[in-house]
């Protein structure tokens, strides 16, 4: 194990981008027979969508931003009420949910996502997060890494939230515009040449919605393109 948490520990070090940080977890959960994992940190204005990074599935991630589902999650409603680490999944829910949320759980299941362990993230400097540990049944496997190594898994979790609060999830003022954490992703992996759907698959988002981040960015920068925006962010990145 403590080999596990030093090579986590140094990969979030030289982390500089979601994908980055998404590769650090997953070979650490991989490492400790954890199936998947999702990190969601919610926004600091309610017209604004949380940053999500995770090994979920792709579309289950898109359709869960799409419907805002993080306004009804019992899992991130949990998480809000309560600052220590806890179970969910099918008949561990003590409280009564919504029809609309059993029906989240239910979408949620018809990706393999139907038991986890979450760590929500209350450090004082923003509105909460949250690091899941997911699985699909109740593995033996999943039980025992939970039942053994709970503590570990919420210091993991502290960690990870503090190096992408650090490095990718704060607003960004580029002169005298301010970018949103995903705006400015985008525009970074277009500043390397990625193409709309290039970053799409990166980031787990359709392209259609990497356009639409890159067309704020854009106006925001007040340039008309994308090469004109990279220059832009070059340029910040000297001062």
């Amino acid at each position: 194990m403590h080999r596990v948490f030093q090579r986590f520990i140094d990969s979030l070090s030289i982390a500089g981008n979601a994908d980055g940080f998404s590769k650090a977890m997953a070979a650490a959960a991989s490492a400790m027979e954890l199936s998947c994992f999702a990190y969601l940190a919610l926004p600091c204005r309610k017209s604004e969508k949380p940053l999500v990074i995770s090994t979920y599935p792709a579309d289950w991630v898109t359709h869960y931003l799409h419907s805002r589902y993080e306004r009804l999650d019992p899992v991130i409603t949990e998480a809000l009420l309560n600052p220590e680490p806890f179970r969910w999944g099918l008949g561990l829910t003590a409280t009564k949910l919504s029809s609309a949320q059993n029906n989240l759980l239910y979408e949620a299941s018809e990706f393999g996502i139907r038991y986890g362990f979450t760590v929500p993230i209350h450090d004082g400097h923003g509105p909460i997060a949250a690091v899941t540990f997911a699985t699909d049944e109740k593995r033996p496997q999943f039980e025992s890494c939970i039942n053994s190594h709970a503590r570990v898994l919420q210091l993991m979790a502290m960690y990870f939230h503090s190096h992408v609060r650090r490095k990718i999830s704060r607003n960004q003022r580029l002169g005298e515009a301010l970018l949103s954490p995903r705006e400015l992703e985008c525009l970074q992996w277009a500043a390397e040449g990625k193409s709309a759907w290039e970053i799409g698959r990166i980031l787990g988002i359709s392209r259609h919605t990497v356009a639409s981040y890159l067309d704020n960015a854009k106006e925001k920068l007040g340039v008309r393109t994308i090469v004109q925006a990279a220059a832009r962010l070059a340029a910040a990145k000297g001062e």
